[in-house]
């Protein structure tokens, strides 16, 4: 997820060092690419471990909790630390925990226990807190700072290609091409049984091996490449606390907004390939079939793998659109409006069952596009000095993601609408947030 601007002015940001910012703005472009991976990968990860390590579909949904819980202990944790030892050290601290646990998912495979994977993706996700929380500012000051705003729009636009990677790797890497049910393993020899869920465990292995040692190297570049040091020249004069924050009700309001905007768009981003498979296991989408040539020697859930990926280049055309919408109308008209393409959508699937229900998620995948930068900007409007601390606490509020997913999907086992109606409870709050709840009001 990829952090917006703050469009305060009040606290001044400097960067020291020498004029050409080239090769550290590269650099630090290149971590938007490398967490919108790690994000994307997970739903491919929710769908195997349900095979690979015998879990039902609530259960593997904790792989979400586990990623997104490290998002919240780290969030406050990383500002410390940049804020004492800089950020490049934050960087680099971050991509050392990010290829740790990378790495981590061979022996984890090997040995088949969830707990190790567990504690793979918090590590990843604790070092892209890390990232995060450094790249978003750092982009926005490596160079003129009147081009501030493009270069990081640039740079997620980089995050938006790796999150349509994920899926293909997960659908030509990971994915069997032999599909086993639960029920068909539990009816073999368990000698047989056993070795297909190894064989299934272990097909994550080259995939995060590979993603751990280009994460090393880009770790390597920074390490020897001088890097400008940020500072605000008032960031130790503030005296704003949490309590006076929470003051404003357009944040508290927002921080709810973007817990249930995270944790919607992970529950459909981890189930994508479940809910296709639920509604139209057998029917393929034409424009996805000719992009990614799918054949009939693929696996259904190899087909599914494929639309989520088409859903994601959705995603990238709706922030496109979104951003440029926004530069002639309000910010929060243009997320209302989306909000509820995305309410409407998931009615639509909710109704309509087979193809046409896995269109319409593939939809709300186009309207969540600009949900995130946009409630992070709303709830951080108008609060000058405190708008860091502030973005801090909505970076905690991504812990919605690790909260809402298993929840949702602990409602397939009664039926596949029930489970979506928690995403459609969270955008319609959104809806709620963009046009009334996102007002800035006088605070007593």
């Amino acid at each position: 997820m990829a952090l917006p601007q703050s469009n305060q002015d009040s606290t001044r940001i400097v960067a020291n060092g020498k004029n050409n910012y080239t090769i550290p703005l590269i650099l630090v472009t290149s971590l938007f690419f490398l967490w919108g991976l790690a994000n994307s990968l997970n739903g491919t990860l929710v769908k195997q471990f349900q095979t690979a390590l015998d879990l039902q579909r609530w259960q593997a949904n904790i792989v979400e909790t586990a990623f997104y819980f490290g998002y919240f202990v780290m969030a406050l944790p990383a500002g410390v630390v940049m804020r004492k030892y800089g950020y490049k050290a934050g960087i680099l601290l971050g991509l050392i925990l990010y290829a740790a646990g990378a790495f981590l998912f061979y022996p984890a495979a090997e040995v088949r226990e969830y707990s190790f994977f567990l504690l793979a993706l918090f590590m990843i996700a604790s070092g892209i807190a890390f990232l995060e929380t450094a790249a978003n500012l750092y982009v926005t000051v490596l160079g003129d700072p009147a081009k501030g705003d493009f270069r990081l729009n640039f740079a997620q636009s980089f995050n938006g290609m790796s999150i349509i990677l994920g899926p293909v790797i997960g659908g030509l890497f990971i994915f069997s091409e032999k599909e086993y049910s639960r029920e068909a393993l539990a009816a073999m020899p368990i000698a047989e049984s056993e070795a297909i869920r190894a064989a299934h465990a272990s097909s994550v292995q080259t995939p995060y091996l590979l993603v751990g040692a280009v994460v090393t190297f880009v770790a390597i570049l920074f390490a020897i490449t001088k890097m400008p040091e940020l500072k605000s020249e008032k960031e130790k004069e503030s005296s704003i606390s949490i309590s006076d924050l929470l003051k404003h009700k357009h944040l508290v309001l927002g921080i709810i907004a973007q817990f249930l905007n995270v944790g919607a768009q992970v529950t459909l981003w981890g189930n994508f390939v479940d809910l296709k498979l639920d509604y139209a296991p057998d029917t393929n989408l034409w424009i996805v079939e000719k992009i990614y040539q799918i054949s009939s020697s693929m696996s259904a859930t190899q087909m599914a793998s494929f639309h989520a990926s088409f859903a994601f280049i959705l995603f990238l055309i709706g922030r496109f659109l979104g951003t440029f919408l926004m530069g002639k109308f309000k910010s929060s008209l243009i997320l209302g409006f989306y909000a509820v393409g995305a309410v409407v959508s998931l009615i639509v699937a909710m109704v309509g069952g087979g193809i046409t229900a896995v269109i319409a998620i593939m939809f709300v995948y186009f309207c969540q596009s600009i949900m995130f930068p946009t409630i992070f900007a709303l709830s951080c409007k108008n609060l000058g000095e405190g708008s860091k601390l502030a973005s801090s606490l909505i970076i905690m509020s991504i812990v919605g993601g690790a909260i809402v997913p298993p929840l949702a999907a602990s409602l397939f086992k009664v039926n596949t609408n029930v489970a979506l109606a928690i995403p459609l409870i969270c955008f319609s709050y959104i809806v709620f947030y963009a046009f009334k709840g996102s007002e800035i009001k006088e605070h007593a």
